[in-house]
This record gives C-alpha cells, structure tokens and sequence, in this order.
C-alpha cells in the first residue's frame, strides 16, 4: 500500500490557513500564528485562492433573535474519542474552543457492529440505528449506478438506500425556509448526514468537487464551477508536508517497519510535483481538509447561510484524518501533525463563519464516523496481543464450491465480517440457506482471532447483555438477508494485507468517538456519561424546539443545553 493509494474504508488533513489561540471574536495573538508547514509566502497565495469569497470583516453585533440561524456538523473521520483529551495541552484552534465553551463528551460510541463511513454518517443526523436507515455497509450505502457524477468520471451516488428522514427533514417541516449545504471528501460523508432530502449536497472526485445527478440534472451551480478553476493545486505541488509544531513536541517514532506499506515513513513527506497529480493525491494528504472546509465557506458565503429569517443546516465531512490513520495508525507522528493541522482547520472554520452569520447564532456538533485500531504489528511489538484476520479466500472458496453444485452463482460476500449472498439464487437452486449459514459460522469460529459468531437464527436468540449480539442487531435492517457475521478478537482488525492498519469491528477502539456541541444555548462542561451519534440529532431537535417526524434510536441529551430551549 502506498501512501497516495491507502485501502480501507478510507484512511489525513492539515490546514491551509493560519489560526490562533483564541475563540471566534476573540483579538488575534501575533505570536500564535502559523504557516502550517508550508513558506508565508506560499501560504497567502494558496489561502488567497482558496478563499476567495468576499466575506467581509467582523463588526460587533448584537444578537437579534433567540433561536440559532446556523446548526453546523463537524464530522471528523476516524476520530476516535481520546484523541481530544490525548493532545488537549497542544490545541490553539477550534478544538480547544470546544473544549472551553463546549459540552462535551469523551466516552462517545458508534453503537453498532459495521464501524464503516456509510453507517457511521447515516446515525450522525437522523438518530437512528443503521440497521433502522437501511445503511449496512460503504459498498451497501450511497453508490447508485441510475445517477451519474457530473464533470467527472465514476459511478453516481445517491441516498436511495436511506430510510425514513433525518434532522433537516424536521428542520424543513417546522419551516420551509431553512436551507442545506453538505460537504465532504467522500459521496457518503455528504450524503447521509443529509438523508434523502435533495439540496446543495457535494464531495470531492478525481480531482474536484462534484455532485450527482439526483441533485443536479443538468450540471454543478457556476459558484462550484468557479471554485474548481482555482490554481489550488499548483500552489501545493513539489511542496512538502512538514512538521507543524516543533520536532521536540512529537513523542512518537517518526519510523516505524509497519507504516504506510514500508514507503515514505518519515517527515517530510514529498507532495506530488505536478498539479494534476497534487489534486488526484490531494485526499492523501492534510490539505485534503483545509480545501474541504474552503469550498464549504464559499458554498454558506454564495447561499446565505446563517442569514436568517430560517435555521439552516451546514454539514462539513473531514476525511483527512481516515487516510492518514489508516497509513500511520493512531499512534504515529503523522496523525499527531495531522489532528493539530485538524484543529487548527476547524478554527478557521469557526472565525470565518462568525464572519458570515450574526453573532451567537451558531451552533456546532462534532463527532466522528468510527474510530480506530491500532496497526496489529505494534501491539505485537509492545506485547500485547492483536493480529488481522480475513474471511475473503474462505467465503470466494465457499463461493465456488457452492457455484460448481448449483450452476450458478450464489454471489456470497463479506464485508467487515458480515457474509451475504444473492438469497433469490439460492432458493432457486434448493440451498437451505439455514444449513449454509450454521456451515459458514462454523468455518469462521475455527479462523484464528474471531471472537464469536451469529447465524440469523443465534443472534435472534442473543441475550440484551451480549454486547456483541446487540451491536449486530443495530447494524442490521429486519429486511436484509444475511448468512452469518463475526466479531473479532480486541486488537485484531479485519485484513487481508499489511501495511495499514483499519477499523469496522465491535470492539472498543473502532466504536469510539468524541460528541460534543457548543455555541447558542449549551452549557458547557465534560460530560463523563456515556452518549451515542443516535443521540446527536434529537439534541440538535431539543435545542431548536422542533420534533422529529419519527421513533427514534437515540434521546436527546437534555444536559447539554440551558436551563429551557431557546425560543422559537
């Protein structure tokens, strides 16, 4: 695996703009600002093409209604919840502002068993169970071959497999006025969070922001066509990642055997030299995130958004911190420099904003899609015990036996230790499919570092205690058909290579993310009980003093925010 080509559900970001320490209004500390890595001089140009909006300075204002007009979601994939808490002594940015003026809380989960992008975005907003969204898995979420992507080659994406509504459904309902934008890296991270709701939904392909056709028939709206045309590229390439904060400031091995594929493990780390390779390897690298967040500062700027008389919606999905977990791991130089270029990227997400909607009319949740597992290789190194573990020569076996009985193809796959077939196959050709599952989960128990494993039938009969059981059922819509699924041993990931390290298991370190919220109307604080991503959207709904259109999964944190909600 080579670090411009991480496998995964997806494995960095940085930051383009200078912050500081300091919160939204707050006067700028001359000594506190930073070039991230890259020459001043470099700096100001990139960032001046970047961010290119027009938006005017900051005057004092005073707030002139009680309800926030912006609710904005920080979705940071793979951040696992003690990351926060791990580097809280080295923020300057916007993570520090969350922990100072936010409610926040440390012992987060992704409460289901198929720790993936797809799932983890479908719970952020809609408050409900992926197994209730109808999102199992990445390959079973948002790719959807009736649309098409615009400007760019590669197959559509769409929310078509996504059930019932989500937070801006109940936004929309209570007024028609509020308005969306949602933005990403990756089509699931913009899609989900959104549900099935049609708006000003983009990600980025190839190398540009794009959208698909189930939002935009014709072609992109000419602001995104403009920012697309920006020289951003060329600015980065033949540059270097460098070290943001001093070297003494890093106590991790900046060369361990097991990295990034055995290539380029060490800082600094080349960018490509041509600005066409630079933005086809720019979601390799920090840079991913600052442009992210500049193409949605243009998109508010362009719409509106914040401005009132409505509540609108502002989605912003960061995926640099996935691709460089998954080359480094979670324990590495890499993602250290990287979750403080993070939180120096969300700072500036935060101040321009305050630039753009009326003060104290903001409020932010941040959480995480999934955390993640340590490279199995250096828990061994360390004694402790983990390992990978792959069911895919197993199942294409099993697949190919089945086909040569049957003359035809059962189509059995597996995806994060869950197998599946083409069910209308198997009945046509007489398989009892309860006989094939109890076969299957006996071929996977005997596999070294699983853990436990469910049939249909066994994982109905599991006790509410079993953990493992429960996550399952939270994965899994009534309506899907499945054959058996597995859970591994702590500290072991589902792999069938080296070089990288994963998530998308049950155990502890993949479940785990941050939630916090800050802005209009939270009462700050560290939280020490226990809250799920379910729980993010009924909060969100309490704070608002609107209802959700259907049961929900999750409740609504009533701590987080004052004493009564702010009025409507």
């Amino acid at each position: 695996m080579s670090y411009s080509s991480v496998t995964g559900s997806s494995p960095a970001e940085g930051g383009i703009g200078a912050t500081t320490d300091r919160g939204p209004g707050e006067p700028i500390e001359a000594s506190r600002r930073t070039d991230l890595g890259l020459g001043r001089t470099v700096l100001r140009a990139l960032f001046g093409v970047l961010l290119s909006t027009g938006i005017a300075p900051l005057a004092a204002q005073k707030p002139v209604h009680p309800r926030p007009t912006l609710v904005v979601l920080i979705a940071v994939d793979q951040m696992r919840g003690d990351y926060l808490e791990r580097y809280r002594d080295e923020w300057r940015g916007g993570f520090r502002n969350l922990l100072r003026k936010g409610a926040w809380y440390p012992a987060g989960r992704q409460e289901h068993a198929i720790t993936e992008t797809a799932p983890g975005h479908s719970t952020m907003l809609s408050g409900r169970d992926p197994g209730d969204v109808g999102i199992v898995t990445n390959e079973l979420g948002v790719p959807d071959t009736s649309t098409r992507l615009l400007e760019v080659p590669g197959t559509g994406a769409s929310p078509r497999r996504f059930q019932g509504t989500a937070l801006y459904d109940w936004m929309r309902s209570a007024d028609s006025t509020s308005r969306v934008l949602s933005v990403s890296r990756k089509d699931r991270g913009a899609i989900l969070p959104v549900g099935r709701a049609r708006g000003a939904v983009f990600w980025y392909a190839v190398d540009r922001f794009t959208s698909s056709t189930y939002y935009y028939p014709d072609s992109l709206p000419a602001w995104v066509r403009d920012f697309d045309a920006r020289p951003w590229a060329a600015a980065l390439a033949g540059k270097q990642w460098t070290l943001l904060a001093p070297a003494s400031a890093y106590t991790e091995i900046d060369d361990q055997p097991w990295e990034n594929s055995e290539s380029d493990r060490t800082f600094p780390h080349p960018l490509p030299t041509t600005p066409r390779a630079m933005a086809q390897a720019l979601p390799n690298y920090p840079w991913m995130d600052s442009l992210t967040v500049a193409f949605a500062l243009e998109g508010a700027a362009q719409l509106g958004l914040g401005k009132g008389p409505g509540t609108d919606l502002l989605v912003v999905s960061l995926s640099a911190t996935d691709y460089v977990g998954h080359a480094f791991g979670p324990d590495s130089r890499e993602i250290h420099d990287q979750l403080l270029r993070l939180d120096h990227t969300i700072g500036r997400l935060e101040d321009s904003l305050a630039r753009l909607v009326p003060h104290g009319r903001i409020i932010y949740a941040l959480t995480g899609d999934h955390g993640v597992t340590s490279f199995p290789e250096a828990e061994q190194a360390a004694g402790r015990k983990g390992g990978r573990v792959s069911l895919d020569a197993m199942i294409s076996a099993m697949n190919d036996s089945l086909k040569a009985r049957i003359g035809a193809d059962p189509d059995l796959s597996v995806e994060s230790g869950l197998v599946f077939g083409d069910f209308a196959v198997l009945a046509s050709k007489g398989i009892d499919t309860d006989s094939l599952s109890r076969r299957i989960a006996a071929a996977i128990a005997a596999v070294p570092g699983i853990r436990k494993v469910f049939t249909p039938t066994s994982l109905a009969k599991a006790p509410a205690t079993d953990t493992d059981a429960d996550r399952w059922r939270r994965s899994l819509p009534a309506s899907f058909r499945w054959l058996a699924c597995a859970a591994p041993d702590t500290g072991w990931i589902w792999s069938s290579g080296t070089g990288y390290t994963t998530h998308g298991t049950s155990n502890p370190d993949d479940v785990s993310v941050p939630i916090a919220f800050w802005g209009h109307g939270i009462r700050a604080g560290k939280r020490l009980s226990v809250a799920r991503t379910v729980d993010i959207a009924p909060t969100l709904a309490g704070v608002l003093g609107i209802k959700p259109l259907e049961p929900l999964d999750g409740v609504p944190l009533t701590e987080v925010w004052s004493s009564r909600p702010p009025a409507n």
